[in-house]
């Protein structure tokens, strides 16, 4: 049975829009999808909003999100760890590595080897190396754990939080089957009821589809989107 809440969440298919929503979904939360308004002065999603002591907040980044529910609604720590044990500090370093690293290094990998309008191979490689890396450093975890999850005996925001991003692997060019404690996780985490309902919003997942895609459909499908990117980009940058 789910929760009611007033959270409205403002999200997309990225990974970034879908580790929020499959953390609603993991803790059973209601929730409202209205498209995105003006609530993060940085306008991107993912966005939420809630009431807080009577009064209407925002919430915007997607690891204060996260944050921000587990504190709010994670009461039982269902994927978290109570504050000030080791544990809860564990999962908020790998939150933060995800933010600052997985994340941020896959995206400009995404965007050289599938977006730019000219192939720089500098950097594709840059980039192709640090996820890569971080990508051993995720599976070289995962082998050492015994729960099968980052932290601890259970699944938290940190496993949710690198989920997305590990599963568009291929799409980004990278074979999950070098990493194979990485690709044991990524099917474990897909039979989560949270996950698999939390990564189809508001769209339906891909992750399916890229197991059989090849590089020559994986360009296509890029090429179908580039323009767009590419446009919006200039638009920015003449504001």
């Amino acid at each position: 049975m789910s929760t009611p809440t007033d959270i409205h969440i403002y999200t997309g298919q990225t990974p970034n829009g879908i580790k929020v929503t499959i953390l609603l979904e993991e803790l059973g939360l209601q929730y409202k999808e209205p498209w995105f308004l003006e609530i993060n002065p940085n306008g991107r999603i993912p966005a939420m909003t809630d009431t807080l002591n009577g009064k209407q907040i925002r919430v915007f980044e997607s690891g204060a999100m996260m944050q921000y529910i587990v504190d709010q609604y994670d009461k039982d720590h269902k994927v978290s760890y109570p504050f000030g044990t080791p544990e809860y500090y564990e999962t908020n370093s790998w939150l933060m590595w995800q933010m600052g690293g997985l994340g941020p290094m896959q995206g400009q990998l995404n965007h050289f080897k599938r977006y730019a309008p000219e192939k720089i191979q500098y950097g594709i490689n840059r980039y192709e190396g640090e996820v890569k890396r971080l990508y051993r450093t995720l599976d070289e975890t995962l082998q050492k754990s015994s729960s099968g999850y980052l932290v601890g005996d259970r699944c938290t925001v940190a496993d949710i939080s690198c989920w997305g991003w590990v599963a568009m692997a291929r799409s980004s060019g990278v074979d999950p089957q070098n990493y194979p404690a990485l690709q044991a996780w990524v099917e474990r985490m897909l039979k989560r009821p949270g996950v698999e309902k939390g990564r189809h919003v508001p769209t339906e997942h891909s992750y399916e589809k890229f197991q059989t895609m090849t590089e020559e459909e994986f360009e296509a499908r890029a090429a179908a989107n580039r323009t767009w990117i590419l446009e919006g980009q200039k638009a920015e940058s003449e504001r």
